[in-house]
């Protein structure tokens, strides 16, 4: 490199690092965020997004019951669960890794959570998903995978209270496998197992009993289950394949049980299965391998493994932390794809559809294992092109996402909704952009709503409080408009891993104003590690 590079380089690297630490202290508009509020509002969301029968302890009051004869045809009962996005098809695959991230977000900050007064919620929000995967897992080498049809769902434009829709329910089992959407539902009820141990001890071991049996049927019976359900092609194909998520569903099956066994398996298949291959710049609901090779890192952070698996479990965290670098825009070597694209207003940026899940999923993992750096001591990452970083710095990006996402951008505007002043009114969902059942039990009709209701300019007569939507695009560019699904259509996936970051950052501001601007103040979680 000549030295003019060298200079050009350095002084990049110096401006992000500005960039960074501006963010931090206050932001584009030179104020802090309130987390805790965004907290609660985020926590309201999944209420929102409620299949089934409703509590009476609901709290969002313009839904209803809904999807009641789920599982009828097919004589099983499928009640319950959660709405993706703004349509009313039960995908499994994306409802499961919510329920996955919202877990993780309590094991990792759960005493966050419980400070801020949101645990209750929080596990409410938890077991909503988790009792479904129950009823969905209705034999050990069966489960249901979808409810209802994407393609009938999105010609109507109705209330879920209103559905006239196909609930059409489609499983995987040994004849139609489907290890992706089995191994993540494996995973999301192992998780929720470490959620519920202490509290509810006997729901906790049903999860992980049935965490077990799906992973070995994800295990035995191998196949995408895109090939299985045609009918999901269209919609959450899993374009990964399987691999990522048995190595997943084996890292918290260890996390839950201890058991030497699964963490044999993630490392006897580490090359085979792409772990320790795969330097993937995404983490999503398809895409899994950063958070496996985060959570293996984490093992071998914290010495928990044996000696013979030490050189793959370090071939796992070079992985992960080329991710981190990634994110960070420090990998020197690895051409144009080594590093995430950046807006001009600092959010990472990997696709204009709905880029708002991979900042928030980055924000979360950038979060963990930041945290796991400082508990085992070790202080810096190392990058591709043999660069170090700081873990604080890895933290401080991870922040600048978080406030990025509630309107420290370019245009002031908070993409979680109902958070601060300025936020999207038109978000794409059906139930929200119609007037409340609760208001008017008249029944709307398949065209009706599209009538009446979809193409209407005003502002969505429900708020959507929580949500986070799709976001603006590479140049920090956003449309408010109903119709502009690809930027204003909200998913579970987009919050549930926020519910984590906006527990620990209440508790970092809370600390900043207790001790003073110029106190350093912890990162790491108050909460006990499980």
């Amino acid at each position: 490199m000549s030295s003019a590079a060298a200079t050009a380089t350095s002084c990049h690297r110096l401006g992000v690092a500005l960039l960074l630490l501006l963010l931090v202290l206050g932001g584009a508009e030179g104020k802090a965020h309130n987390y805790e509020d965004a907290l609660q509002k985020s926590l309201l969301y999944f209420e929102a997004q409620r299949s089934g029968r409703l509590p009476h302890s609901q709290r969002v009051a313009w839904r209803h019951h809904s999807g009641l004869t789920d599982g009828l045809e097919q004589g099983v009962d499928l009640v319950g669960g959660y709405y993706d996005a703004g349509d009313h098809v039960k995908f499994g695959l994306p409802m499961a890794f919510t329920v996955t991230m919202l877990s993780w977000s309590l094991i990792e900050y759960g005493g966050d959570v419980a400070d801020a007064g949101e645990l209750g919620h929080a596990l409410e929000a938890v077991k909503w998903g988790a009792d479904y995967f129950i009823k969905a897992h209705t034999r050990p080498d069966e489960l249901w995978a979808e409810v209802g049809d994407g393609d009938t769902d999105h010609y109507c434009w109705q209330r879920p209270e209103d559905m006239t829709t196909s609930r059409q329910a489609y499983k995987v089992d040994r004849d139609h496998p489907g290890s992706d959407v089995a191994g993540e539902t494996a995973a999301a009820m192992a998780a929720a197992s470490i959620v519920f141990r202490d509290s509810n001890p006997h729901y906790a071991h049903l999860l992980l009993h049935h965490a077990q049996q799906l992973f070995e049927f994800a295990d035995k019976y191998r196949g995408k289950y895109d090939g299985s359900i045609a009918e999901v092609k269209s919609y959450y194909a899993s374009v990964s394949g399987y691999k990522d998520e048995l190595l997943w569903a084996a890292l918290w099956l260890h996390r839950a049980t201890g058991r030497a066994d699964y963490l044999d398996y993630v490392v006897d298949n580490a090359d085979s299965f792409g772990g320790t291959g795969w330097a993937i710049n995404e983490f999503s609901w398809d895409v899994k391998y950063a958070g496996v090779q985060i959570l293996a890192a984490r093992l071998l952070l914290r010495g928990e493994h044996a000696t013979r698996h030490r050189s793959t479990l370090e071939r796992y965290r070079a992985k992960a932390e080329r991710y981190v670098c990634a994110c960070l825009g420090r990998n020197t070597e690895g051409g144009a794809d080594a590093n995430v694209e950046r807006s001009p207003g600092g959010m990472l940026y990997i696709r204009q559809w709905n880029n708002m899940q991979y900042v928030t999923s980055a924000a979360f993992l950038l979060s963990a294992y930041s945290d796991y750096l400082a508990e085992a001591g070790a202080p810096t990452v190392s990058c591709a092109g043999g660069e170090t970083v700081a873990a604080e710095e890895v933290f401080a990006l991870a922040r600048a996402q978080v406030d990025y996402v509630l309107g420290t951008n370019p245009r002031g505007v908070s993409y979680l909704v109902g958070y601060g002043s300025k936020y999207p009114n038109r978000v794409h969902h059906r139930a929200a952009s119609i007037v409340p059942y609760k208001h008017s039990k008249e029944f709307i009709g398949c065209t009706q709503g599209f009538d009446h209701w979809f193409g209407r300019r005003s502002s969505n007569p429900n708020v959507l409080v929580g949500a986070i939507v799709g976001g603006p695009d590479r140049r920090d560019r956003f449309r408010d408009n109903r119709e502009n699904y690809m930027q204003t259509e909200a998913c579970t996936y987009n919050t549930a891993p926020m519910v984590g970051m906006f527990a620990k950052l209440h508790r970092m501001a809370r600390l900043e104003r207790e001790q003073g601007s110029t106190t350093p103040v912890p990162v790491t979680s108050t909460a006990a590690d499980v």
